[in-house]
């Protein structure tokens, strides 16, 4: 697991599926959410087993000062072309604005470049989603494309931007390291 201060991200446990329905399901939470809401308790559990050995995704939980505040992780990981798609989720809404996802993103991006060798790691945020756009810039990503009618929600077009960050480009902020669970 990694730590940055107070922080650790650490794996997706079987018994943190309650804490994700709960955070995915808060409306405060989901505005900008690819979920079929509401999330719910057997559906989730299903998804957990389906997911929890595959290699092509890592699905992490932050703690904060040992309570555990957010979602992290990586889909789509691509060994071949060494990149894989970035998601993130302060779930406790008394954490927001405070930083904790931004140092939190850092965990979740040494985790791509240094425990799987990955080069590049992506995102796909919509336009209207300001304070991941300013996480994203804060921590050193790139806006790279502007998506056009990129999805659908409540039956009308979204826009997305397309962000990146790169592993020669990334700086390990100070206070970041690993530890073995």
């Amino acid at each position: 697991m990694y730590r940055y201060n107070d922080l650790v991200l650490r794996k997706f446990r079987f018994e943190d599926i309650p804490l994700k329905i709960e955070w995915i399901n808060n409306a405060e939470n989901n505005a900008h959410l690819g979920y079929e809401l509401p999330l719910e308790y057997e559906k989730t559990c299903r998804w957990y087993e389906s997911i929890k050995d595959r290699q092509d995704r890592f699905d992490a939980v932050v703690e904060y000062m040992g309570q555990p505040i957010g979602l992290f992780g990586l889909l789509n990981i691509d060994y071949k072309n060494k990149k894989a798609e970035d998601y993130s989720l302060i779930g406790d809404t008394s954490f927001k604005g405070k930083g904790i996802g931004t140092r939190a993103g850092y965990l979740n991006i040494l985790y791509a470049f240094h425990n799987l060798g990955l080069h590049k790691v992506y995102g796909i945020i919509e336009v209207g989603n300001t304070a991941s756009i300013m996480r994203c810039r804060r921590s050193g990503w790139h806006v790279e494309g502007y998506l056009h009618d990129d999805r659908w929600r409540d039956g009308r077009p979204v826009d997305s931007y397309y962000v990146a960050v790169y592993k020669n480009e990334f700086k390990i902020p100070e206070g970041v390291y690993w530890e073995d669970e």
